[in-house]
């Protein structure tokens, strides 16, 4: 199924699970690096041994059938589809040029041998440095905290306080060292899939050039190789803006409060040492599965049935930190002691099986102002370009303001073309719940991974027709825009696989923010692509199809997308809104705001900048993210 994901969170927890995810990347980080140094290997005997040739391509040609691409999620795109089977396209292309026995061209060294050395000492070098750091660290502070543990609590206060801030001075250098080499494996997971298969076109190409029978395999080669551009060129596009998510994601996890409970599929995780026992790992409320203090499973089938927890008072014990449990499996009392007193306190809401953040109220943002808003902006412009932040939030104001008439015209000569496009990507981006639904949209998802064309269409179509009446107008009003705006391709460069890139964040969104969700934001793309590249036949589907009743029914399924419902949106609930800080946070910039966890704001509502929010916090405006807050 392709690599596992490694969360950001995980890295606090240090699980041996998490380790042992880590090893399957190292594995092949290492496997990608030995086969580059292989490849490299053999360019050099095709360039400098003529005499040798024909064994040479042989060797190399075998190479790059044999090698198997692993990306990183449970799917693949037709992109990685076809970056993945180049190699074996690119493999029946040097049999058939063996045949000829032409001679290799002279500035192959240039563009085979140095890329693929660059991308072998730059990043995966990175990579190993940054395993080396995460190493040292992880070994200087489960030294430390052994030793931190061990210390006694009638010590002096300021002899607890200096420990204290030494053993946190050095978990953060832990955290910060694991938190890069997890995004830094990662990132060269993912670039090798453009960077690594970019070289051997090019080489491909020079060989074409350089054999006087090359033309004529050169002409049969050229739509695969430019299908593979259009491939390698989406999937960086795809890299490229899924890396901005999870560069962000990593940077609000970096900020947050470590010990704020990570998201997973358990209640509780984390290490707990056992008063003269192994220590333990915890996996929920309700069962403990033994762990030896060197992260290795003493009995991974052992579990326990929580029966009672109850937090022990300083004074009863030498250490700091400790709770004792009783379980159904043992008699007598198990006393355990938790990492921080922070940490303690989460474990005994979790083994007491409360959940203390209630679900929020669903709230729906669509109403006729922004419709309208929509309507008029998409009348002329076909640019998607960005505006003026200043601009853009004054527009955003002026529109969605209480006050304001819910058919105001938009004047041409006061917002500019980029002012009104950038408000329908803020305006979209900034809605409470994507357009196309936190509830469908891992069924979006799962319809475009499928390996059959046809039926992603018809999925998506279905799918469609589950969306609530007012999403599916909205949808419809900007999929017929988007059309226009790629029929102009040539001249504003959006073309349907752009737009995908650009709006599929915007209209898909998951819940929950984690790098597994990010690497499904290419898949997020497709759909946009389907709806985009079906819309004139769905809209041919419609007026054939008129006279059949189905409001309020079960739709017909055609096989492209069909809009039948109209859809309204605007802001009018999020503006002057009172919200609180789940997190704490530090200000960057002068134009954003630090606050602690549980500060309270007012005057909250969408801003300009995808993903923040403008907010009144002891009497400051400026940005807070819009994770990091829930509206009362």
């Amino acid at each position: 199924m392709g690599l596992p994901t490694l969360e950001f969170s995980d890295s606090f927890v240090d699980s041996p699970d998490f380790r042992e995810r880590l090893k399957c990347h190292e594995i092949e980080l290492d496997r990608t690096n030995t086969f580059i140094k292989e490849l490299i290997t053999d360019g050099h005997q095709l360039i400098c041994a003529l005499k040798n040739l024909s064994a040479a391509v042989q060797k190399f040609s075998q190479s790059l059938q044999e090698f198997q691409f692993e990306c990183i999620g449970d799917a693949e795109t037709d992109d990685e589809v076809n970056i993945a089977q180049s190699f074996k396209e690119f493999s029946q292309l040097l049999n058939t040029m063996e045949e000829e026995r032409r001679r290799l061209i002279q500035n192959a060294d240039d563009v085979l041998i140095t890329p693929l050395e660059r991308f072998r000492k730059e990043q995966i070098g990175a990579a190993k440095e940054g395993k080396k750091k995460f190493d040292k660290e992880a070994e200087k502070y489960y030294s430390s905290l052994e030793k931190h543990l061990n210390l006694s609590s009638r010590k002096k206060e300021s002899a607890l306080q200096e420990a204290d801030a030494q053993i946190d001075k050095e978990r953060q250098l832990f955290y910060d060292a694991s938190l890069e080499y997890v995004f830094k494996i990662q990132e060269v997971q993912e670039k090798k899939k453009f960077e690594f298969v970019e070289p051997l076109l090019a080489f491909l190409q020079g060989l074409f050039t350089f054999y006087h029978e090359g033309y004529e395999l050169a002409h049969e080669f050229e739509p695969y190789k430019q299908q593979l551009q259009y491939n390698l060129q989406n999937t960086r596009n795809n890299f490229l803006s899924t890396k901005q998510e999870v560069e962000k994601l990593m940077n609000r996890v970096r900020s947050a409060d470590q010990d704020q409970k990570p998201p997973g599929q358990w209640t509780m995780e984390g290490y707990l040492y056992v008063q003269e026992k192994p220590a333990v790992c915890i996996r929920s409320s309700l069962s403990v599965s033994l762990f030896s203090q060197n992260g290795v499973m003493s009995n991974p089938t052992e579990k326990f049935r929580l029966k009672s927890c109850i937090r022990r008072k300083t004074d009863s014990i030498d250490k700091r930190f400790c709770f004792d449990i009783e379980v159904v499996e043992r008699h007598g009392i198990i006393t355990l002691q938790a990492l921080s007193e922070s940490n303690r306190r989460l474990w005994l809401e979790a083994m007491d099986g409360k959940e203390p953040v209630s679900p929020e109220a669903n709230f729906s943002y669509l109403n006729e102002a922004g419709f309208n808003f929509v309507r008029k902006l998409l009348i002329s412009f076909f640019l998607i370009v960005g505006g003026i932040n200043s601009k853009v939030q004054k527009l955003m104001t002026t529109v969605f303001s209480p006050k304001a008439a819910s058919d105001m015209d938009l004047d041409s000569d006061t917002w500019d073309n980029k002012t009104i496009t950038s408000g329908l990507k803020n305006y979209l981006r900034c809605l409470s719940e994507p357009l196309m639904t936190y509830k469908l949209h891992s069924d979006f998802l799962l319809a475009v991974k499928s390996d059959d064309q046809n039926y992603r269409v018809c999925a998506v179509h279905a799918l469609v027709h589950k969306l609530p009446d007012k999403n599916k107008e909205m949808l419809e009003i900007l999929i017929k825009h988007l059309l226009n705006v790629s029929t102009h391709s040539e001249n504003n460069m959006m073309t349907v696989s752009n737009l995908g890139v650009i709006f599929g964040p915007t209209l898909m969104r998951s819940q929950e923010e984690t790098v597994a969700a990010m690497m499904n934001i290419k898949f997020q793309n497709i759909v946009v692509e389907i709806l985009i590249e079906n819309f004139e036949k769905a809209s041919e589907s419609k007026d054939n199809t008129q006279h059949t009743p189905v409001r309020n029914n079960a739709f017909i399924l055609y096989p492209y997308c069909i809009f039948y419902e109209h859809i309204r949106k605007s802001f009018l609930i999020l503006i002057h809104r009172d919200a609180k800080a789940i997190y704490s946070c530090e200000a960057e910039h002068s134009h954003e705001l630090s606050f602690p966890k549980g500060a309270h704001f007012s005057n909250v509502y969408p801003s300009v900048e995808p993903g923040w929010l403008q907010a009144t916090f002891e009497g400051k405006t400026g940005l807070v993210p819009e994770n990091y807050v829930v509206f009362f």
